[in-house]
């Protein structure tokens, strides 16, 4: 192997000695360059800098001591092992002034032939290891960093460190956990994409999930993921802790509350105002690095993370949906706004949710209070033709009905066909003359007020069908 030297000694005597000495070893291939004082040696070493240092300490102009002072003392150059050439006899002292400047190793004079070698040798290897170690330092660095950058827009902070600190945390496998899992969506919102330009489509998405994931972070929650318009997050893992229920409703509500700020910024880019319906569900779930050695990902599975899914399709825009065991988990008290019973798809029992709209306790945070609805009374009612959606598949069956009363984004409809609470619909709507306004006005009822009439709220209306209820309503 090529090592480049610098000795540096005020004797031409020394300094030769020890060329020969180097040049004379079979296995390394020694570059040697020489100065006799200090001064000539720091200059040479703006110009190159070798694998080691051989130094003389008593010298003229600038003694080996201040040499190494300032060795030492820049960044690039510290890193060169010393071999100091000493003539001092006291080995204490010797040793005692190895320590104060930080050199690397000495050698009393006179001094043998294989000792010399043997000892620049030893430094030079230090030196190789050290250098390669430092290389693999920056590159693990530079890969932190990228991995930071990359995964930290989707990921709390404790799961990147996971990643960094933990090998095992990237192998796959996972374990049972009770956790707070979070799902929210902007309702109505793939009707709303299919009339949009895709650039706004893009857009609006991306305005609501950075606002929505700076939020999520900020109550220590990891997002899973995210699916279009949605997003599932989860409170528990990696870390748990006491409040995970807590969280996730605090952090649901000022979700809420940001969504005026995602409207304010799409109504300045000229996009049309969306709403989120949010659920939460406490339950038993699988979770870890789930997927395969080419494409994995921190995230989780079970039941109960189909059950929030469900959750949140029975809410509208505004509305936070809890699962009676979140209500349960959370010691802080909550605002109960209103509550309802569902039989969700792969649920036998009929279940329990919570419309919650504000948590006390260390959050303390709280939505408006919903004021009654008093719906405005028509002149001449609307037709419509209306079909359920069951799994957002659409139905051939077509019931007539007519819109009764109305308010902005809520009406009550009269129709002979019953309907059952929370049933999501597709409606054909005509104007007082009966020509058709719009055939995508979707809504969700939200009350069944008689066998023949029920409440619904508009879950995703075209700017045509907002003018048309404006112009009846002023």
């Amino acid at each position: 192997m090529d090592v480049k030297v610098l000795i540096v000694d005020d004797s031409k005597v020394v300094r030769f000695k020890v060329r020969k000495i180097l040049e004379s070893d079979k296995e390394c291939r020694f570059i040697i360059h020489s100065c006799e004082n200090g001064e000539q040696a720091l200059s040479y070493l703006y110009e190159d800098l070798p694998d080691i240092i051989i130094l003389d300490r008593d010298m003229p102009k600038m003694t080996g001591d201040e040499y190494i002072r300032r060795l030492k003392s820049n960044e690039n150059w510290r890193s060169i092992p010393v071999l100091f050439l000493t003539a001092q006899g006291e080995k204490s002292e010797v040793v005692r002034g190895l320590a104060e400047l930080k050199a690397d190793d000495y050698l009393a004079k006179p001094f043998d032939d294989g000792e010399m070698l043997a000892r620049v040798k030893v430094l030079v290897r230090i030196k190789r290891a050290e250098d390669q170690s430092r290389a693999l330092n920056k590159e693990l660095k530079k890969a932190n960093q990228f991995i930071r950058k990359t995964f930290g827009r989707y990921l709390s902070d404790e799961v990147v460190d996971t990643i960094l600190e933990s090998p095992e945390g990237l192998s796959l496998g996972g374990e049972k956990r009770v956790l707070s899992i979070m799902m929210a969506d902007l309702r109505g919102f793939t009707a709303l994409s299919e009339q949009l330009p895709a650039e706004s489509v893009v857009g609006i998405v991306n305005i609501y999930l950075e606002i929505m994931t700076e939020i999520i972070l900020k109550y220590q929650g990891t997002i899973d993921e995210f699916i279009g318009d949605a997003i599932l997050a989860i409170f528990g893992a990696p870390t748990q802790r006491d409040d995970d229920a807590e969280r996730a409703v605090a952090c649901a509500l000022e979700m809420q509350m940001a969504m005026e700020e995602v409207n304010k910024r799409n109504r300045e880019a000229g996009y049309p105002e969306v709403a989120m319906g949010i659920g939460i569900n406490t339950g038993s779930v699988v979770v870890g690095n789930i997927g395969s050695h080419k494409r994995s990902k921190y995230g989780v599975v079970g039941r109960n993370v189909n059950l929030t899914s469900r959750i949140e399709s029975y809410t509208v825009g505004g509305q936070i949906l809890i699962s009676d065991s979140t209500v349960k988990a959370c010691d802080a008290s909550l605002r109960i706004d209103s509550q309802l019973e569902v039989t969700p798809k792969g649920v036998k029992a009929p279940i329990t949710l919570v419309e919650v709209g504000g948590i006390g306790g260390k959050f303390n945070i709280f939505l408006s209070e919903k004021k009654p609805l008093e719906l405005i009374e028509l002149e001449k009612s609307l037709a419509i033709k209306f079909t359920i959606l069951a799994e957002k598949n659409v139905s051939d069956d077509l019931y007539d009905g007519k819109v009764v009363k109305l308010l902005t984004s809520v009406a009550e409809i009269e129709a002979d066909f019953v309907v059952e609470k929370l049933s999501n619909l597709k409606i054909i709507l005509f104007d007082a003359a009966g020509k058709e306004v719009t055939s995508d006005l979707y809504a969700k009822v939200t009350e069944v007020l008689s066998p023949s009439m029920f409440r619904v709220a508009f879950t995703s209306m075209q700017p045509v069908v907002k003018v048309f209820f404006g112009s009846i309503l002023s």
